[in-house]
């Protein structure tokens, strides 16, 4: 699970910084010629006034359930450990090393994934820190990375 989630937190804190830095996908998110950058950052972006649509929000969760439930898993039960989803088609290399090799790059990759869970709280509070008031004015914020929020 920790595994799971620190992929998670890495794919998050990634798309964190490239939309905050202003990079979105390029074109219209649905037919009405909504442009991807037309949405606000954070969790702005799932509720408030610009949120992303309903029937949108439920699209995103379905295919993150179908990839969950169908993809992200050990098929074949050729898996070395858990989280192990190449499932005999990919490898980029991994069968080459020795298992000294092995442990050291696992050990890297639960690392970064628990360092990228500790930077997506710190984006997330700071999203948070900028709706609190210090009596009754509010604060901003001014971030070096992400800005004001």
């Amino acid at each position: 699970v920790e595994l799971k989630h620190g992929r998670i937190c890495q794919l998050a804190f990634l798309g964190q910084i490239v939309t905050r830095g202003g990079t979105h996908l390029p074109g219209d998110i649905d037919f009405d010629g909504h442009s991807f950058d037309s949405y606000p950052n954070g969790i702005a972006a799932i509720i408030g006034p610009d949120a992303i649509p309903a029937l949108g929000l439920i699209q995103i969760i379905g295919v993150i359930g179908f990839l969950e439930l169908f993809v992200m898993k050990d098929v074949t039960g050729e898996g070395e450990f858990p989280g192990d989803f190449r499932n005999g088609f990919l490898d980029f290399g991994w069968d080459i090393f020795d298992d000294r090799v092995k442990g050291v790059k696992r050990g890297i990759e639960l690392n970064n994934g628990r360092a990228a869970m500790m930077g997506i709280l710190g984006l997330m509070v700071h999203e948070k820190i900028n709706q609190l008031t210090y009596y009754n004015d509010p604060i901003q914020v001014d971030l070096p990375i992400i800005g004001v929020l």
